[in-house]
Formats: structure tokens, sequence, C-alpha cells
């Protein structure tokens, strides 16, 4: 807290950071001064610039910032990102990222049993985006010219990802909670030329969980991939306090050909820190391919060697490994923990909107995300009134986020609402901070003064 009890950031940790610098620079002092080429007067200038303009920004880190999926990073992640810079590895080839690349091998290893693989393929990316690409670029490899299908409520990446690589792209069904409809999926298989199924487990509109057991039966009939995108929800199976449905998905994860998962979303980690896994580890060579200078340096496995990308953040590596030993991906763990908090106070919240009369919840939340619509007699009065809640919230400090949902989402008929639109524009949070728990109360506040009288 400041002097006058509002909002401080966390400095005290930057003492953690001065230490460990120290010891990071202790190992190079074999070798010649050579002293940076800085102007620190104008450096400070330039950064403290940055700082006014960076304030041009929502309070993401608060938890009264409860719109979108963004996670504050955990403080050693942030301490151990920034030690890293002062090398700034290359997690490419070894020659550019020795240590990174271990530690980089080591966390996608914990990644991987936490799925419950011990033999694996993986590595970090970019993000999510990056990741299914790869997974569905190998799956494209394996089945050429076969379509890639995926739930209506899928991210949109998956159809544009199939366009870039030329293979056919067809959205399925979703049912009343946002799920992939098994049924009309079946009713796809039946006519053939599918390569992949996108199992979503944690949607990003409404963190709906796809039925992965019952696509991995039609699997086993029909014979297709099965691409795990938990690019959100991929660390939920660690969670205690999960329903059935999503217990069930989660516990049939392993069974997938392969799993992205996104550690800068539920991870702890700055952007971007993405991770593509798969089972089969002899996929790798569809990566194949010569350099004439780049992996000469080791025998050893070069991370360039199985990914798409090329040049990568080392710092990337070093921070989730840092925040993996901190905090081990243990069921029982403070990790997981802190993932069921976050769902807890989805549920609490979810509860409170749906015993007040001025609001209508889709569905009970999967994950941590909760959506819900403004009650009123049309569902496009629905609409104009949820923009009017959103904004206001806005202005007393609580943001939320707006969601364009299909109104068969909604009971609107026993809700007593027309239905004259298909889409309702429906209020949306995402509690994925461990704190908004402990905040529910202050966010119910803050939207119970903004929406004002039922």
């Amino acid at each position: 807290m400041t002097a006058s009890g509002g909002f401080e950031f966390d400095r005290g940790s930057l003492d953690i950071l001065r230490v460990a610098l120290e010891r990071l620079e202790s190992a190079f002092a074999n070798l010649p001064a050579a002293q940076p080429n800085a102007e620190d007067g104008a450096m400070r200038a330039v950064v403290l610039e940055a700082a006014a303009r960076m304030t041009d920004n929502y309070p993401y880190f608060h938890p009264l910032y409860a719109g979108q999926m963004l996670k504050p990073p955990h403080p050693v992640a942030r301490l151990a990102y920034a030690l890293a810079m002062w090398v700034n590895p290359n997690n490419h080839a070894l020659d550019g990222g020795r240590a990174s690349s271990a530690m980089e091998k080591e966390a996608v290893a914990g990644l991987a049993r936490m799925v419950g693989w011990d033999a694996h393929l993986g590595h970090l990316c970019g993000g999510g985006t990056m990741a299914n690409l790869e997974a569905l670029w190998v799956a494209g490899r394996l089945a050429p010219g076969k379509a890639i299908l995926a739930s209506s409520q899928a991210h949109y990446t998956h159809g544009r990802i199939s366009g870039v690589l030329g293979l056919p792209f067809e959205q399925i069904a979703c049912d009343r909670f946002g799920r992939l409809d098994a049924d009309a999926l079946e009713r796809r298989l039946v006519r053939g030329g599918v390569g992949t199924v996108v199992a979503t487990l944690g949607t990003t509109a409404t963190g709906s969980v796809d039925p992965l057991a019952e696509i991995l039966e039609l699997k086993a009939r029909h014979g297709f991939r099965v691409h795990a995108d938990a690019a959100y929800g991929g660390y939920f199976g660690l969670a205690e306090n999960l329903d059935t449905p999503a217990r069930r998905a989660f516990d049939r994860v392993s069974e997938a050909d392969s799993i992205v998962i996104d550690p800068h979303k539920h991870g702890l980690q700055p952007y971007g820190c993405g991770c593509v896994l798969f089972r089969d580890p002899s996929v790798g060579r569809l990566y194949k391919h010569d350099s004439p200078y780049t992996y000469f340096s080791s025998t050893d496995l070069h991370l360039g060697e199985i990914s798409l990308e090329c040049s990568r953040p080392g710092a990337s590596a070093v921070a989730l490994w840092a925040t993996m030993r901190l905090l081990p991906l243990e069921r029982d763990g403070d990790f997981a923990r802190r993932l069921s908090a976050s769902r807890a106070a989805a549920l609490a919240f979810s509860a409170r909107l749906a015993a007040d009369p001025r609001f209508l919840p889709a569905f009970a939340p999967e994950l941590d995300i909760v959506v819900w619509a403004a009650r009123a007699g049309r569902v496009s009065e629905c609409s104009e009134r949820a923009r009017r809640i959103f904004d206001e919230a806005a202005r007393r400090g609580l943001h939320l986020a707006l969601a364009e949902l299909p109104a068969d989402f909604f009971d609107l008929a026993g809700a007593g609402i027309e239905r004259d639109r298909d889409t309702v524009t429906s209020l949306r949070s995402v509690l994925m901070k461990p704190e908004h728990l402990e905040w529910v109360d202050r966010i119910w506040q803050a939207l119970d003064a903004a929406a004002g009288p039922a």
C-alpha cells in the first residue's frame, strides 16, 4: 500500500533481482571489461516517458479488472525473465541458448507430465496461435487434404490456420452449454474426409469444455486425429472443484494426439508463452530440415529442429522454469489451489447473478469465465442494457467485457424475453486471478450500482 492507502506495484522483489544479477555476473568475471554504450540521462528520460505512456491502460493486474483473460505474471516469472534478458538467449540452436534450452526442455516435460505423458515431443511457442498452427500443420502432413473440424465456439484462429495450411475447415454446432455437439459431429463424420477434430478445453468466450470423452469414442469408430486446444483451460486438470462433464474431459486429455497449453494465461507467465505437445515423438521427423551453420555446436537435440519458429526468446523458458520450480504442477499444490480459487470465484459470482432478477446467466461456469445477459423485454433491449451496464461499471472502476453470444445459450422463454435477435450482447467476466475469490463482494457491489434498480 502507498502512504495514501492506494494500490502499489511490487517493488521489494527488485532486491532479489539485484542479488541474482550479481550471481550471474560473477560467472563472467574473467571476461575483459566492456562497458555498455548507454547514456543514462537520456535513457532515464525515455523510460520515464514510457512509464507515462503506459498509464493509458486498463488496470489489468488488479482484481477489479474482470473483463478479458489478462492475468499478471507471478513475481518470480517477472524476475527470472528480466534476469535472462541480460544474456538475451535465443532458444533456437543450443549455441544461442544453452542453459535456457535445457530449462525449456525441463519445463515442457513438466507440462507433458501434467497431462499424463512421459514420452512426448514439444516446445514453447510465441503463443497459442503458433502452437495450434504447429499442431494442425503436423495433422495436415499426416492426413493431406482432409478437413479440420472444430466447434462453432472454438477460437477463430483454427479457421485462419486451416486457410494458411490450405486445408478444408468446417464448424460443428454447439449444444446449449457452448460445447461441441457430439451428435452433430457424428453426422458429419459419416460423410468421411475428416483428418482432425479440435476439442476445445476452455473456449475463450464462455470457458466451455468440449466433450473429449465422446470425441475419443467417435475417433475409435471413424478414425481421425484429436487435437486438444487447451490454450485457455489446460491447467484446470489440476483443479479439485470441476463439475463432472469437465472433469471427465480433462481425465481423458492424455489420449489426445496433440495438445496446446498457454502458460501466459493460467501459467502465470509474461506474454508470449505458448506450448505445443505431441503424444507421439516420431512426428519430429516432419520438422526435419538442414541448416548450413546452425546445429553443429552440439549433437544434442536443438529446439529449432522440432519447431516451425526459428528465433524464440530463451527468457520465456527461464521464466516458466522458475515458476514451475516455485509452484510445481501438483494436484494438491499451491498452484492447483489457485486454479480452484478462480473457479470458486466464478461459481460464487454466477450464483449471485442467477439469484438477481436483473440478470440471466447463460449457464453455470465450467472453468472461471462467467457470461450473463441483462434482462429486458426483448433480446435487442437486453443487448442495449448490457452495453449501458458495461460503460457504467467502468466508470465505477469495474472493468467487464462484452460478448456476442448465441441466443440459444439463454433460457429466454423461461425468463419471458422476446427473441427478436439471434445473438445477445452479453456481459462477461474472466475471474482468473486467485484473489478474485476475495473480491467477489466488491465486484458485486460495483455491478449492483452500475445496473441500477430492477
